[in-house]
C-alpha cells in the first residue's frame, strides 16, 4: 500500500507560511539544499529542477496533493508537471491539463490513491488540508528552519486536540541550521 507523506518546511514555532501565505523567509540556500536535491528531487518544481539540471525520476513520489492556496501561491499553472497533481478546491477548476482539481472529500481521495500502485503520495500543503488528512498521514518529513514567524499558517491548521504518536526514523542537522526530521506513524497492535 502506498504511503501518504507530509513533506514540508516548518518554522521553530510550527508555521509553514506567514499569515498571507508568504514563505520567502525560508532558507533556500545552504548545505541542506544538496540533501533536498539528492533525496527529494521530486519535490522541486519542475522548472527549478530543469534549470538546475536535476533529473526527477519519480522514485520517492509520483503524486502530489495541494490545497488551492498552496497551489496558487507558487504562481505556476503546473508546478510539478513531472508528478500527478491533485488540487483540492470546492470552488476552483484546474488551470492546466496536467492538473486535477477536485471538490471530493480529501480523505476519500487519499484512501483510493493508497490502493493504487505507485510511489508515495506527497502532501505538499497547506495546513488546513494536512489537518483534514492527519489520520491518513503515514510519514512526516519536516525541514525545520531556524526561524520564528510569530504567526501564520500552522503545520496542521486548526486541528482539534487529538494526540497521535510518531516515531523518529532519522534526523539530519545541516550547517545552515535546517534540521531534517523523518518520522513514521506509530501503529498500535
Amino acid at each position: 500500500m502506498r504511503e501518504l507523506v507530509y513533506y514540508a518546511a516548518v518554522t521553530l514555532d510550527g508555521y509553514i507560511a506567514g499569515p498571507n501565505g508568504e514563505f520567502d523567509a525560508f532558507l533556500v540556500e545552504g548545505d541542506h539544499m544538496a540533501g533536498i536535491n539528492r533525496r527529494f528531487a521530486d519535490t522541486l518544481p519542475t522548472v527549478a529542477a530543469e534549470a538546475l539540471g536535476i533529473e526527477q525520476k519519480r522514485e520517492v513520489f509520483d503524486t502530489v496533493l495541494m490545497g488551492w492556496n498552496t497551489y496558487q501561491v507558487g504562481g505556476l499553472p503546473s508546478p510539478y508537471a513531472h508528478l500527478r497533481q491533485i488540487v483540492f478546491s470546492r470552488t476552483r477548476s484546474a488551470e492546466a491539463e496536467s492538473l486535477e482539481a477536485t471538490a471530493e472529500d480529501p480523505v476519500t481521495v487519499v484512501r483510493r490513491l493508497k490502493q493504487e500502485d505507485g510511489a508515495a503520495i506527497w502532501l505538499c500543503g497547506g495546513g488546513a488540508l494536512a489537518a483534514t488528512l492527519a489520520e491518513e498521514i503515514d510519514r512526516l518529513v519536516l525541514k525545520r528552519q531556524p526561524l520564528l514567524f510569530g504567526s501564520g499558517i500552522p503545520l496542521f491548521g486548526d486541528r482539534p486536540y487529538r494526540p497521535e504518536r510518531f516515531d523518529v526514523v532519522e534526523t539530519v542537522a545541516y550547517d545552515s541550521g535546517v534540521v531534517f526530521t523523518e518520522l513514521e506513524r506509530r501503529r498500535e497492535g
